[in-house]
């Protein structure tokens, strides 16, 4: 069996590719991972909504309902609470940045704004 010769200057070529592709996949991959915090970040400030409806459609109040919110999403540093109050439902707002600060991609995107809104029937 006779081994094929390659041609004189192919060494090395798959490395060259590497080097090549190698920060646009980590550029990918640190974005998929900025991208899964934003979505646990709105998926707390979701249950923090659902939280704080809770508690302000047994209590009708909103400093009760900024306490459950606060209480709910302890991964996230500032909430912004909005209450209104209705007849027969409670619609709660709550409001967060999530922060973008995974390598690179944090320098690229400014902080995200989540938000989430949940409505419940006022228990009386």
């Amino acid at each position: 069996m006779s081994r094929q010769r390659r041609p004189r200057g192919c060494n090395g070529q798959a490395t060259v590719e590497l080097a090549l592709a190698l920060p646009l996949l980590m550029v990918f991959l640190l974005g998929a991972v900025q991208i899964t915090l934003v979505i646990r970040g709105q998926l707390a400030v979701t249950h923090a909504a659902r939280a704080a409806a809770r508690a302000a459609s047994v209590s009708a109040s909103p400093t009760r309902a900024a306490a459950a919110a606060a209480v709910a999403a302890t991964s996230l540093e500032r909430l912004d609470v909005r209450t209104e109050n209705g007849p027969r439902t409670v619609r709660v707002t709550v409001l967060a940045r999530v922060p973008t600060d995974v390598l690179l991609v944090g320098a690229l995107i400014g902080d995200v704004t989540v938000r989430a809104t949940a409505v419940m029937a006022v228990e009386s």
